[in-house]
């Protein structure tokens, strides 16, 4: 029983591209004779996982299939080009055949003047010693010098006119190697084929679903960010790179976070031994503590080295694309749309300045896309155009999520500080008082009006321990500030004129015991 000899086409019909790999679906209609035969199908993407190979029948046919593999043949290239090769890899031959010609010559035109350069020597060695035993020979030997110095003047020159001709040979060379590289990939020497064995007890056409799992291919979320107004347009597209060694052409993709090559097995559970001691006296007498920096929350483009995983909150997400998409097989980025929404957003001009002294607009929105949000880049764009990109963290359906859309250039902030240290007479009682002096400005162009309302953010440090107390002196502060939160994050609205100044002031102060060390 042998293969049909002519094999039948196999298309990819569906994809599902993981974090790093992607299961390939193909489908097809089989003519089949009754009784057992084998089919030759493909040719398919050589790099196909053989033991995640899975074939059935399908429309109900009685058919079975008895044996489903993956033959791979391999046919090595010779040094020309085929007949039905493009134009350029017929012409990087040819360039490659000139260059050795080039090269060959250039090699002889060197060694006849190296032996050019030895008859000379030789000959001026003769003169010499010749003049020495008396001998007179000008006329000759001024005739055999006249005739190396030509000699080697016409070969130094047919060397220069090669070395020319090759250091611009080179260079088409590597032109054309760059477009070939650019509009074209080499033919596959590796050629993979799926050969099915099926027992059909009638003849007639049944459908054939073939799935795999095929390395080399992933994809990441990338987001367009439109302001405009009140509107927030958000498009989530995906990043696609494949190079399976075939295209996917009018394919249903599905997108997921699944991470198959992960273990499965638990953890394995180690010994965790809890010890109490007794504090020593010199324990008892001090107590030490240190400032610790925490961060409470991040807003704005984040650096990232190298292409980032895929933060699904720790759950597997499958979006799917809303029709059909092609990825071609040349190991690029294809940017494939999944989902748009527009929703209402609220804006604010936001500063940090113990962070930076820019103002930044802040948009806040709801995620209405019915899909959880996953982290990724964002485009930022407003009304006037293209401003930068940021990063959008994860995002569950129907929650909340801030984007950064680049400072505004004419408001600016300064802080000052000043910090004072103190003992009390009685308690001993450590007192350190801080001055935070923020001055904001607006810098607006004369035509411009209304103010703009600047929300300002200070931090003032927060206790874990009874022995310190931190109390923010409200009747010190101008303005005291609107609110506090848990993090000791203090906020201020200030609305600003153009051309406007306003100076915050911040005074708290932190109290410690006199056996508190680390201050």
């Amino acid at each position: 029983m042998t293969p049909t000899p002519n094999p039948i086409a196999l298309p990819v019909t569906a994809v599902t591209c993981l974090e790093d790999r992607a299961q390939i679906e193909r489908t097809a209609v089989l003519d089949l004779t009754a009784g057992v035969q084998r089919l030759r199908l493909g040719p398919v993407s050589a790099l196909a996982v053989d033991r995640t190979l899975h074939a059935e029948l399908t429309d109900g046919h009685p058919a079975t299939v008895l044996d489903v593999r993956i033959v791979r043949s391999w046919t090595p290239r010779g040094p020309k080009p085929a007949a039905d090769d493009s134009a350029l890899r017929h012409r990087v031959h040819t360039l490659e055949t000139e260059r050795d010609a080039l090269g060959r010559q250039r090699d002889r035109l060197t060694a006849r003047l190296d032996l050019l350069r030895r008859l000379a020597a030789d000959l001026l060695r003769e003169i010499g010693e010749g003049t020495g035993r008396g001998e007179s020979e000008a006329p000759r030997w001024t005739a055999e010098l006249d005739r190396v110095d030509a000699e080697r003047e016409t070969c130094a020159g047919h060397l220069h006119t090669t070395g020319t001709a090759l250091a611009a040979l080179d260079a088409e060379l590597a032109a054309t190697r760059r477009a070939m590289d650019l509009s074209e990939e080499r033919p596959a020497e590796l050629v993979a084929h799926v050969e099915l064995t099926v027992d059909s007890p009638a003849a007639g056409p049944a459908g054939l679903r073939l799935s795999h799992l095929t390395p080399c291919a992933l994809w990441r979320p990338a987001y367009r960010a439109v302001l405009d107004g009140d509107a927030l347009t958000l498009e989530t597209d995906a990043m696609v790179w494949q190079r399976t060694g075939e295209d996917w052409t009018d394919v249903r993709l599905t997108l997921s976070t699944a991470r198959s090559a992960l273990a499965t097995e638990p953890p394995r559970l180690a010994e965790d031994r809890l010890t109490l001691t007794d504090r020593s006296a010199a324990e008892r007498r001090t107590i030490d503590v240190e400032l610790r920096e925490e961060d409470t929350a991040s807003l704005g483009p984040a650096a990232v080295v190298g292409l980032p995983g895929v933060d699904d909150g720790g759950e597997a997400r499958v979006l799917n694309t809303p029709v059909p998409v092609s990825v071609p097989g040349d190991g690029r980025a294809h940017r494939v749309p999944v989902s748009a929404f527009t929703t209402a957003a609220s804006s604010e001009y936001a500063c940090a300045p113990e962070l930076s002294p820019l103002v930044t607009q802040v948009v806040r929105f709801d995620n209405r896309s019915g899909h959880a949000l996953l982290a990724g880049p964002v485009d930022l764009i407003r009304g006037s155009g293209f401003t930068g990109r940021g990063t959008l963290d994860f995002t569950a359906p129907g929650a909340g999520a801030e984007l950064a859309f680049g400072s505004s250039d004419d408001c600016r902030v300064v802080r000052r500080t000043e910090e004072t240290r103190d003992t009390a007479g009685l308690t001993q009682r450590t007192v350190i008082t801080r001055t935070v002096r923020l001055h904001v400005s607006r810098f607006a162009a004369p035509a411009e009006l209304g103010e703009r309302r600047i929300v300002l953010r200070e931090r003032i440090p927060v206790a874990e321990v009874s022995a310190v107390e931190v109390r923010l002196h409200a009747d010190a502060c101008s303005p005291a500030p609107r609110s506090v939160d848990a993090d000791g994050i203090a906020c201020w609205d200030v609305p600003l004129p153009p051309g406007g100044r306003r100076t915050v002031t911040l005074v708290y102060e932190l109290s410690a015991k006199a056996k508190v060390a680390g201050l």
